[in-house]
């Protein structure tokens, strides 16, 4: 399901008077320490860059909005124009000279986040753009999206910006697109409610993770790559055993579908962002719930960890990005 269609489904829950904010049983969480304003319609997607010092944020909803953030102080220190729909996802490069961003106008970018410049448009999506991925090498990029009963899954070379690979077998819209750690497979989520894993060098489909009842919004590698975890708009999140292809675990607890996945640095934490307006934080070896942090006024739609593990950035349907203090368990350090 697009973001458009589930903007509309989201109206039609409000209007049918169903509670979307649901109750915690834990005490809420940390407060925003900074609220970053400036978009003009939903932030669908957040980055941090590898130094921790910019954000990047995409969204829209009149106008294509990628916007530069100064983490410090919170200033938006450049907007990047050139798409001509809603950005629905951006990610920076390992070395964090350029940003990739992905539209729903089937374009995807590549920007020199230094000057601001649009260094390449890679076009080939039939559909919408809805996942852009860097390899861990930054030599490659992953884009996923499609049209509504086939997905679709590019691979680009950065450097030439030419389309080396289409990997094909979903039947739905691919919302997420995430590289394992070491580079070698690439896994994507889609609307057709399953998770592929497929080898990046020959594009070949080594395993399809089912078990999701809803479209599959988001998915994170763990730092070490050997589980990966998948958010679904069946309000659960997931956690596989990479190697062996099985589901380890089930987080309940959002109250709406689930739209952002993000693991902490040290890959203890699991974050979530949901439709029911908050973000929660999992233990990953237990399963446990630890923290719920509301502040927005809307739907979560994208979580970024800061490289540090100090951090955790958010954006959402209320057009704000917000920034939360995290514990120190989630630090590399500890």
């Amino acid at each position: 399901m697009t973001r458009q269609v589930w903007s509309l489904v989201l109206v039609g829950l409000a209007l049918a008077g169903v509670d979307r904010l649901g109750t915690s049983l834990l005490a809420q969480g940390p407060t925003p320490r900074a609220t970053f304003q400036g978009h003009t319609g939903w932030v669908y997607s957040v980055a941090f860059s590898p130094d921790g010092k910019t954000l990047a944020s995409g969204g829209g909803r009149l106008a294509d909005e990628v916007r530069l953030w100064d983490v410090a102080d919170g200033k938006n220190t450049a907007r990047l124009q050139g798409h001509t729909d809603e950005v629905s996802a951006v990610a920076f490069s390992p070395d964090g000279k350029a940003l990739a961003s992905g539209s729903t106008d089937r374009t995807i970018r590549l920007w020199d986040v230094a000057g601001g410049k649009s260094l390449a448009t890679l076009r080939g999506h039939t559909g919408q753009v809805l996942s852009v991925a860097f390899s861990p090498d930054g030599k490659a990029l992953a884009s996923g999206g499609g049209l509504v009963k086939q997905g679709e899954v590019h691979l680009w070379a950065v450097r030439s910006g030419q389309q080396t690979a289409t990997l094909k077998g979903h039947a739905g819209y691919v919302d997420s697109v995430a590289f394992s750690p070491d580079g070698k497979a690439l896994a994507s989520g889609s609307a057709d409610r399953t998770i592929k894993l497929w080898e990046v060098v020959t594009g070949k489909n080594t395993a399809t993770l089912e078990g999701h009842e809803g479209d599959v919004t988001s998915l994170a590698f763990s730092p070490d790559g050997k589980t990966l975890a998948s958010g679904s708009a069946d309000r659960t999140i997931k956690l596989w055993d990479v190697a062996g292809g099985r589901a380890t675990a089930t987080l309940k607890g959002h109250a709406g579908p689930v739209f952002s996945v993000a693991y902490s640095p040290d890959g203890r934490t699991l974050a979530s962002g949901s439709d029911d307006q908050t973000i929660k934080l999992w233990d990953v070896t237990g399963g446990e719930n630890t923290a719920t942090l509301k502040g927005h006024a809307a739907g979560v739609w994208s979580l970024a960890y800061s490289p540090d593990g100090k951090a955790l950035a958010s954006g959402g349907e209320d057009r704000t990005i917000k920034l939360w203090d995290m514990p120190a368990v989630n630090r590399p350090d500890k």
